[in-house]
């Protein structure tokens, strides 16, 4: 079961790269609209959709994707606890 945590928490990592490359390509005019941008917004946009629709923009500034970020690490976090107290790592 050790391994499937570790698999789990792999994606998890790379799904938060992922999140956090998105959020910075839309510092470049155009990035979004690559084919990357395009492939990372196919990735991304469900996930933050959900935190978009109760945190509205402060200003210019978007802060529900900070928050998609930590309620993402907090899941990982307390997924891994989970793991240690049933005793399956």
């Amino acid at each position: 079961m050790g391994l499937v945590l570790n698999i789990i928490q792999q994606l998890v990592g790379f799904y938060m790269i992922a999140l956090i490359i998105y959020i910075f390509m839309s510092w470049f005019p155009g990035a979004r609209e690559s084919s990357i941008g395009r492939i990372l917004a196919r990735i991304c946009e469900p996930y933050l959709e959900m935190f978009r629709r109760f945190i509205p923009p402060l200003g210019m500034i978007d802060i529900s994707p900070i928050v998609a970020i930590l309620v993402l690490r907090f899941a990982n976090a307390g997924l891994r606890q989970l793991f240690i107290m049933l005793g399956l790592v």
